[in-house]
């Protein structure tokens, strides 16, 4: 049986057999596939300019719970966007704390059926 391969964020060569190197642990793999949704802007990749969920641009406004608020509806729809595919959203929480926007996305492997749990912070 052949497996597909996951490869690995950010990009890097294994030195040891000149190829990319690649994410053995697929639950990982789909950590870091959620981290690049989350952490692109819109308009950041050419061939896809609508590829992105714009986080980071949040962190030159106010952290307030109105900013929280935004950043978890813009969360949740472009996971639900570009990656429904492999996961299902089950929730998103995003609460402003000091000069943090603190985020915690719940969501299944579907592959596996795995619950599992991602938490990002941007600073503001």
């Amino acid at each position: 049986m052949t497996r597909a391969a996951s490869i690995r964020f950010p990009v890097a060569v294994d030195p040891g057999v000149g190829r990319l190197a690649e994410q053995p642990d697929f639950g990982r793999h789909v950590d870091e596939l959620i981290r690049q949704v989350l952490l692109t802007a819109p308009g950041e990749r050419i061939n896809r300019p609508d590829f992105g969920c714009g986080l980071r641009a949040m962190v030159f406004g106010p952290n307030s719970e109105v900013t929280a608020g935004l950043a978890q509806v813009a969360v949740f729809q472009a996971l639900r966007e570009w990656l429904a595919d492999l996961i299902e959203v089950d929730a998103v929480e995003a609460t402003a704390r000091n000069e943090t926007l603190e985020l915690r996305v719940a969501y299944t492997l579907r592959t596996r059926n795995e619950r599992r749990f991602l938490n990002v912070e941007v600073a503001t």
